[in-house]
């Protein structure tokens, strides 16, 4: 399509409303193009990277394959904020039509105003899919637009935010250009919100499965029911990795608002796999081979790592000596903190990290040096060296220590089905339900979470206890930190025996929990 007569002479101006990620989260790009009369050419400023740059190329063959003549004229298209770094193939499709605005295809511009516009072009005019769709929707709702026109696969995901924007679903750019046009309207994308929670908050696993390790089981029931880190010990084929496998299944389950939240940062990694809305905790187990900028995230473009990935669900760190130690110490702020900021020269982006970790290891590098069939062959010297890899403060940010032992061929061949995770998640509930309306005003919801004020309001301890407590200090050394993890996990032990007053035997299960510090360590 050939431009309106008489603007060949003259500048002509598009602009067009898109978005773009810091962090999980979006902010408004305004997608802006000038075609003037010159040396046909393409300049794009406004901090671009290199796919962005790329867009001329998708947009130009996008247009032609489509029916649209492609300008052959001076064109510069400004990203503005120009001071904010853009990355990505989502402005391909706000660029196209900007192109046929400024051009005088697109004649009618009411609507062009009132939608944020994404999408990645094929050669042929087809809309792909794209990453941080929820991002995106959640800008135009906070902005007060009428909606988000993206591609269609990534439709369902962006309407989970529920009412308060429309989100339109396109196929190609031919039917953009018509909605925009006002040739067509595009029947908005909804779901039903309540089936879908419901379908997605499933899990395949379950701790029924899981054969004898009793103490293990409980000593996960108490982290579960607490929000508390967990280090497990024990030989090769214990069960350590099924165990935390199946630690989700009971946690309690997922919030509409805490579903939004972890659904926002796999889609700003593009990890959804075809999914709208994740509703179970996630699982994330890292290789140990991973750096710390995958671990916590980062890069050029700082990007979501493997504990954020985790956010409110479990970080699963298998054969724990084995990851480089500066990539463990880059661990103890976000444990801390439940969040991660990355400062970068052009700004600071802050990642949700609210995650338990559970962390196992063999007792030596062999494995075999607490397995009562199997013969150790590691020196002392070896072990010692082997588990010094794990530093001091970062052992104090773990609340629970459990020995996990090879299972015993009875055990493993017992056909009795074990306690189901349903039965389990109801004694966490209620442990939670306590630690909810006792946190409300501080404004947290887990004992794993107490500060100093905290514990001293709701962890006193009895004469008994506190006899206990100078003993297990004295003996095994354990620091300050490590003092008032003991004092938290007991808090969690007694909410699970219904709340009452810390006693002498649930501090005395606590330090049990602690005691691998000094000695199995």
């Amino acid at each position: 399509m050939e431009p309106p007569c008489g603007s060949r002479g003259r500048n002509l101006l598009a602009s067009v409303l898109s978005s773009a990620l810091a962090g999980v989260d979006a902010f408004a790009v305004e997608v802006e193009l000038d075609i003037s009369a010159g040396v046909p050419a393409f300049r794009m400023v406004g901090l671009a990277e290199g796919a962005v740059r790329e867009a001329y190329e998708r947009m130009k063959s996008a247009l032609r394959n489509s029916g649209f003549e492609f300008p052959n004229r001076k064109i510069t298209v400004n990203l503005a904020p120009a001071d904010i770094r853009k990355e990505g193939s989502a402005f391909d499709l706000p660029m196209a039509l900007g192109v046929l605005v400024a051009n005088g295809v697109v004649q009618k511009r009411t609507r062009m105003g009132d939608y944020v516009v994404l999408g990645e072009l094929a050669l042929d005019g087809r809309v792909k899919g794209i990453k941080g769709a929820l991002a995106s929707a959640i800008l135009a709702r906070s902005r007060g637009l009428a909606g988000v026109v993206l591609p269609r696969e990534n439709a369902a995901e962006a309407s989970v935010i529920g009412d308060g924007v429309t989100v339109l679903g396109v196929d190609t750019l031919r039917e953009a250009f018509e909605f925009f046009e006002e040739l067509r309207e595009i029947p908005p994308t909804r779901v039903d919100l309540g089936e879908m929670f419901e379908a997605a908050s499933r899990y395949t696993v379950d701790f029924s499965e899981v054969k004898g390790q009793e103490q293990a089981k409980r000593a996960l029931e108490v982290a579960a029911a607490g929000g508390h880190n967990v280090l497990m010990i024990g030989p090769p084929g214990s069960g350590k990795t099924m165990l935390a496998k199946r630690l989700p299944t009971i946690l309690p389950a997922m919030t509409f608002e805490e579903a939004i939240e972890t659904t926002k940062v796999h889609s700003v990694v593009g990890l959804l796999d075809g999914r709208a809305l994740i509703a179970t905790r996630p699982f994330r187990s890292p290789h140990h081979t991973i750096s710390d900028a995958g671990l916590i995230g980062g890069g050029p473009v700082p990007r979501p790592g493997e504990v954020s990935l985790a956010h409110h669900g479990v970080l699963f760190l298998d054969e724990l000596p084995e990851f480089r130690k500066n990539v463990l110490e880059v661990l103890r702020q976000p444990l801390e903190d439940n969040k991660i900021t990355i400062a970068r020269v052009l700004g600071t982006v802050t990642f949700p990290a609210s995650v338990m970790l559970i962390a196992a290891m063999n007792p030596c590098p062999c494995g075999f040096f607490t397995d009562m069939q199997h013969e150790c062959t590691c020196s002392p010297i070896t072990i010692q060296r082997y588990r010094s890899r794990i530093s001091g403060p970062l052992l104090d940010r773990i609340d629970i220590h459990i020995e996990v032992p090879a299972v015993k061929y009875k055990e493993l061949t017992d056909r009795s089905a074990g306690e189901p995770s349903s039965a389990i998640r109801d004694r966490v509930n209620r442990a939670r339900g306590l630690q909810l309306e006792r946190f409300r005003p501080a404004g947290f919801f887990a004992n794993a979470q107490m500060g100093a004020r905290e514990l001293r309001d709701h962890c006193q301890v009895e004469s008994a206890g506190e006899r206990l407590m100078e003993l297990a200090i004295n003996r095994l050394g354990l620091s300050a930190r490590a003092y008032t993890r003991i004092l938290k996990v007991a808090r969690t032990i007694a909410d699970l025996d219904g709340g009452g007053p810390i006693q002498a035997f649930h501090l005395s299960e606590a330090i049990q929990y602690r005691s691998l510090d000094r000695i199995a360590l």
